[in-house]
This record gives structure tokens, C-alpha cells and sequence, in this order.
């Protein structure tokens, strides 16, 4: 293994047309940011690139990382990845824009000693199509108290989220689909938001940070069962906050994949005009 190193690269927004419209230049721009916001697992992955880079499949199979997104990145900004405290399975890192505003921060290192998984509960599954209920406090609430349903989605490079860099070409070999194709850190960490998004209608909406622990590398074409729970609930600036527990299976062996604790802005405040 070799130690990782700092990067820069150009940020990539692959969420144009999503549901969450904060990631279009429009409903973005009406809540006073400068266009769509690039997704926050997609900050994420810049962060986690430099692990991938210099461990490759050990990361995949026992990397930890706490990331926070703190400032907006936006499609088309160059920006860096900088690297403190390095060892020989630890660092952290700063992700900085071309304006020099510190977007990002993050620890990450390999986690040999992974914490005891939980074990598939066998949720009920999101049927596509169904109604869910708006995200309002009283409906999260009712969510933290009676349960969620889980998703179940495939990994494949049909994904939105099979490339976090508009050129695939530069993807680390491993998580290209001409290499070995193992899934990649925005679409693992997305998939906390894919499941609260099937749970409850929210739009627009924020990832803000995550804490994710890996168990296995998963590989192209493999179905994932991902299930989650509310944790906490609470407002802060007139936003409306959601901390998520989220475990990620391999479907048909109830293996697990990751594990990660979700921070969200499910409802921002009202714009004043």
C-alpha cells in the first residue's frame, strides 16, 4: 500500500435532473445559493479519492470516514483535496474550491477492528410508485417511531452515480467498469439518501455529513438491501434536521456492506422574498 496524496480535480454535479431540486441551478438559486448544488456524497467522494488511490480494496473492505459538508461546490469549480496528519492508515483532508472556501472536511482511515454489524432485519420493501408522506415534523416523527421500509437497488454502471468526475476515464481503475468495477463512494453514501427519499417526500433537501464504517467490497451487478432508522430529530435556524441510522446489505445473503449515520436538512427554512 502506499500513503495517500493530496488531488485536485473539476467538481462534477451528475444530479441535474434529480427529484431534490437544490441540485438544479433554479430552486437552488431561489435559496440564495449560486446555482445547483454538486451532491453532498459527490463532495464526499473527492474526499475518500486519495483512500481509493492508495488502498484500494482494503479501503473498500474496512475503511471508515467521518465527512462534513459544510459550504456548497458547484458544477465546474476546480478545486483541491488537501492532506494533514497522513500515516500509513489514516489522514485527514480539506477540500477547497477555486475561490478558496473550505467546502469540506474529513477523517478517514482503515478500520481493521470493525465495530460488530447489525444483523438484516428484513424490512418491508419500497414498492416503486407508492405514496409516501410529505416530509413535515409530524410525519418524520411518526417514521422514527413506527419504522421505516427499505430499499432494495442494484449496483451497476447504468447508475447516476457510477462516475463522481464527468470523465469516467480518470476514475481510479477500481471503481471503472473497464477495471474492476467495485462500487464507489457516491453511490454507496447515496444511498442513505435514496432511502430516506423513499420513506418521505422532501424537495428541496441537504446532505450534510456522514459517518460510514465498510465491510465488504461490492461488486458490479450486486443487489443491496438498505436499511435505516431515524435516530434524532431536531430544528436549528429554522431548518428542520434528521439524523439517519443506515445499514447497507447484500441482498440475497444479508452480508453486510457499510454502515452509515446520515446528518440531513429535510426541510429548509422558508425563503423570504
Amino acid at each position: 500500500m502506499s500513503r495517500p496524496d493530496s488531488w485536485q480535480a473539476t467538481a462534477f454535479n451528475q444530479s441535474t435532473d434529480s427529484s431534490n431540486q437544490i441540485h438544479s441551478d433554479e430552486v437552488a438559486q431561489a435559496y440564495g445559493f449560486k446555482g445547483g448544488l454538486v451532491p453532498g456524497v459527490t463532495v464526499s467522494s473527492y474526499l475518500i479519492h486519495p483512500a481509493v488511490i492508495a488502498w484500494g480494496s482494503d479501503w473498500l473492505s474496512c475503511g471508515s470516514a467521518h465527512v462534513v459538508v459544510g459550504k456548497p461546490l458547484y458544477d465546474g469549480y476546480e478545486f483541491s483535496v488537501d492532506l494533514t496528519d497522513v500515516t500509513a492508515d489514516s489522514y485527514r483532508a480539506t477540500l477547497t474550491d477555486q475561490q478558496d472556501t473550505q467546502c469540506a472536511t474529513a477523517y478517514l482511515r482503515l478500520n481493521t477492528n470493525q465495530p460488530e454489524p447489525p444483523t438484516m432485519r428484513g424490512d418491508p420493501i419500497l414498492e416503486r410508485g407508492q405514496d409516501i408522506p410529505d416530509a413535515t415534523r409530524e410525519e418524520m416523527e411518526i417514521l422514527r417511531d413506527k419504522g421505516m421500509s427499505a430499499l432494495r437497488t442494484r449496483w451497476s454502471a447504468a447508475n447516476n452515480m457510477a462516475t463522481y468526475l464527468e470523465d469516467s476515464s480518470k476514475m481510479p481503475e477500481i471503481h471503472r467498469f473497464n477495471g474492476d468495477g467495485y462500487a464507489n463512494a457516491a453511490f454507496l453514501l447515496g444511498l442513505t439518501n435514496w432511502v430516506l427519499a423513499g420513506n418521505a417526500y422532501m424537495n428541496p433537501w441537504i446532505h450534510l455529513q456522514t459517518e460510514s464504517q465498510n465491510y465488504v467490497i461490492v461488486k458490479n451487478d450486486t443487489e443491496l438491501a438498505v436499511e435505516c432508522d431515524i435516530e434524532d430529530l431536531f430544528s436549528k435556524k429554522g431548518h428542520e434536521f434528521v439524523d439517519l441510522n443506515v445499514a447497507v446489505y447484500v441482498a440475497n445473503t444479508g452480508q453486510p456492506a457499510m454502515t452509515a449515520r446520515l446528518r440531513a436538512i429535510y426541510k429548509l427554512r422558508e425563503v423570504s422574498d
